[in-house]
């Protein structure tokens, strides 16, 4: 699969349960590396069966880009304005550009409303890919999950070339 293969669309409500299932398996499917068991746990609500609502909460103040193969979700990607909430792939199709594809989206959609820097908490296990793609670490800092627990993460920025015609 190549970027030009990979289809975008706006997440929709019925789409909430899905991009629940991604959250969880691509959380699950992270070694114990950076994170203890017990703080992946959490990162995932602790939940092991989807359950959309937090999603549909997001819903109302972030905007959700999901990627589709077919009629398959792939990924998504959650955000506003200048700051990239969430990036998610499920395991069976990570490396094939998707989060890239999100992630650009994103840039393009900041762009077109006049944004030249956009930021994201990176998970340390995506610094990498962030890193790959031309975002820069501002600093290491503990962030706070949804269920209270706090975990290291890397602020990062990048900055955007906004063309003039």
């Amino acid at each position: 699969m190549n970027a030009k293969e990979i289809s975008l669309r706006p997440a929709v409500e019925s789409d909430a349960w899905v991009l629940s299932a991604i959250h969880i398996a691509a959380i699950k499917a992270l070694p114990a590396t950076f994170y203890t068991h017990k703080e992946l746990l959490a990162w995932r609500n602790y939940r092991e069966k989807p359950d959309g609502s937090n999603i549909l909460k997001s819903m109302k103040a972030e905007t959700f880009c999901v990627a589709v193969e077919g009629d398959v979700i792939t990924g998504f990607a959650s955000f506003r304005v200048d700051e990239l909430i969430g990036l998610y792939v499920h395991p069976r199709y990570q490396g094939k550009g998707i989060g890239r594809a999100l992630v650009q989206h994103f840039c393009d959609e900041a762009i077109a409303q006049g944004i030249d820097q956009v930021f994201t908490t990176a998970s340390l296990y995506a610094e990498g890919f962030y890193l790959r793609i031309g975002f820069t670490p501002i600093k290491r800092a503990p962030h706070q999950l949804r269920t209270g627990m706090f975990v290291p993460v890397t602020k990062m920025s990048k900055t955007l070339t906004i063309t003039t015609e």
